[in-house]
């Protein structure tokens, strides 16, 4: 994805104040071997590309006069109750040296699991996104956790995952459970009584 960013001088509150006045929201590009630079990006735009999930999880093409660097978008904050981006920060990305970033996790198949379908358990999301370490070319744009196998009583690890070629999970030594499945309350007495 590509995002065209201005540089700008000023800082400090009254100037972020004039900038968001002026439709546009303040940032910063830091990491890399040069300095952090200060950036205005189109409010508008960036509001809507922060409503779409390829532009958190994928490497963006930063563009600020002509020049086109390759950045993450590693924060934001949003207005309490407008439709207002307040501040963005990117980090410069190195595509020979492995980055560690959040990824989304995309549950499919839980409706034709055997522990929904047979069991009418409820299949609880305990993780929604994941880190990883990966080359920048190598990033996914999510991870698709398939739930077809599940049966009644079961989850799922981090150690269950089919990652992509080149991409490894940081779980810190833990096989982190991603996924649980339960039989409702009212379900299992039920059971036992038709029994």
């Amino acid at each position: 994805m590509k995002v065209v960013a201005f540089n700008r001088t000023q800082q400090g509150t009254g100037a972020s104040r004039r900038l968001r006045n002026a439709g546009q929201t303040p940032g910063i590009i830091y990491g890399g071997t040069e300095a952090p630079a200060l950036i205005a990006l189109d409010g508008n735009a960036l509001y809507h590309a922060l409503k779409k999930e390829a532009f958190h999880g994928s490497v963006l093409d930063l563009e600020i006069d002509g020049k086109t660097q390759q950045v993450l978008l590693r924060d934001f904050q949003m207005h309490a109750f407008k439709q207002l981006v307040l501040h963005a920060d990117f980090q410069r990305v190195d595509t020979s040296k492995p980055i560690h970033t959040k990824v989304t996790l995309h549950f499919v198949n839980a409706e034709v699991s055997p522990a929904v379908k047979l069991s009418g358990a409820i299949v609880s999301h305990v993780l929604n996104e994941i880190e990883v370490s990966c080359l920048p070319g190598q990033l996914p744009e999510f991870i698709e956790v398939d739930l077809s196998k599940l049966e009644s009583g079961q989850s799922i690890h981090t150690g269950d995952l089919v990652l992509p070629e080149g991409v490894t999970a940081l779980t810190h030594g833990q096989n982190l459970t991603i996924v649980t499945t339960s039989i409702p309350r009212g379900a299992a007495t039920a059971e036992t009584a038709a029994e």
